[in-house]
């Protein structure tokens, strides 16, 4: 019975869209394996399919637990994982409530709304002209406008959510002094719009929450704030604009994808799945789970008190679940990739991120015929912040 190896520093090394070859061949070899993150503990790192979704799903493995303690992590101070950072049932209260508010119809009411919002931010790169930056003139703008309009932001305070969005993410927040000042600036603001929506209730996704807080579903105050605050902008926000232009990114540099898609425009959902799939999102494994008591994954066995870290990743590319994982194929089928995550904590943005990805690809690939980069891949620079990853300028033109 395996307890312990070799210890290797984390995260492995990235560079565009591709994940470290490090990653499949601990998948067949050692699929729990013992890794060191910038800061914290270290911990055991899964990469098998079957074994993320095991750590992410089994009430072994704890996250409450890990507040407080010295756990694995990518920055060196941190404000608090808020709802990440509960189990059941504490979790699943939250969990019930945020969902009132976030539901399907709500989301699919949005479609028609981000579609227009995308041909707008189309509409003004083209009479700024060519080249555009991407990420600075779409990507970034569409996810914090539509998540301000969720919360019902004003728009001239636009501005400053996405300044937010970047401190709590971007590599700065290895500060503390960054970290807390960002954190404290968007919680007194937070604070300021469930104020107003008291005083002048509506119906927006801030609105649905203040009701639910004020009407004897046992929503705190801190708990509000923490979910329509960091929670919505760290997932709704930094997630999707770093997403959208490594999907182009990927789609221009793969040719004949790009073309079977622009034939069958109907493919859409699908592909855009895959691209889920297949590019990563995130820096690196986070928010690791504690086992609770000795847990047995094939011959290693995690000790009680242990860390596990899920590399969704990796998961995403295990042979044993996709055929032919290392291709992109935008008319794969079976895809049941873990992107979003898996189990209690799967992330409750997931639909509308799938909505506004659908929306803006389509109307991209519409009023675009002859997208391309404007100075090749290798003009694409690109950032690998604390939670996210993905272009920084991605010039197009058209």
């Amino acid at each position: 019975m395996t307890t312990s190896s070799e210890v290797r520093s984390y995260p492995f090394e990235m560079h565009d869209i591709g994940i470290s070859p490090l990653y499949a061949r601990l998948r067949a070899e050692e699929p729990l394996s013992r890794v060191a993150l910038p800061y914290g503990e270290p911990a055991w790192l899964a990469t098998r399919h079957a074994d993320v979704k095991l750590v992410l799903t089994d009430p072994r493995f704890s996250r409450a637990i890990a507040q407080g303690l010295d756990q694995p992590r990518l920055r060196r101070e941190s404000t608090g994982d808020g709802i990440m950072g509960m189990d059941p049932p504490d979790h699943t209260r939250l969990r019930r409530l945020a969902g009132k508010a976030f539901t399907a119809r709500r989301v699919e009411r949005m479609r028609s709304s981000i579609r227009e919002l995308s041909h707008r931010l189309i509409d003004r790169m083209e009479a700024a002209g060519r080249p555009a930056d991407l990420v600075e003139d779409f990507a970034t703008p569409l996810p914090v406008t539509v998540i301000c309009d969720l919360l019902g932001v004003p728009v001239e305070d636009h501005h400053v959510f996405r300044e937010w969005t970047a401190g709590l993410t971007d590599d700065s927040t290895a500060r503390g002094d960054v970290l807390y000042e960002v954190g404290g600036k968007l919680e007194e603001y937070m604070a300021g719009l469930v104020a107003r929506r008291r005083a002048e209730p509506t119906d927006d996704l801030l609105g649905a929450l203040v009701y639910a807080r004020d009407n004897g579903d046992r929503l705190t105050e801190d708990e509000l704030i923490s979910i329509a605050g960091a929670g919505l902008l760290t997932g709704g926000v930094e997630t999707v604009s770093s997403a959208l232009p490594s999907f182009v990114f990927t789609l221009l540099t793969h040719p004949e994808q790009l073309a079977r898609l622009r034939r069958e425009p109907e493919l859409l959902p699908r592909a855009v799945e895959e691209l889920l799939r297949y590019v990563p999102i995130n820096t690196a494994a986070m928010f690791a789970r504690y086992a609770l008591e000795d847990v047995t994954f094939g011959d290693t066995l995690v000790r009680a008190g242990d860390p596990v870290l899920a590399a969704l990743h990796a998961a995403n590319r295990d042979p044993e679940i996709f055929e032919d994982p290392e291709r992109l194929d935008l008319t794969r089928e079976h895809n049941p990739h873990v992107t979003f995550g898996h189990g209690p904590h799967h992330c409750i943005g997931a639909q509308l991120a799938r909505l506004e990805l659908q929306e803006a690809l389509k109307a991209l690939l519409e009023r675009f015929p002859e997208l391309r980069l404007a100075e090749g891949p290798e003009g694409v620079a690109w950032k690998y912040g604390v939670i996210v990853r993905g272009p920084s300028r991605l010039h197009i033109s058209w």
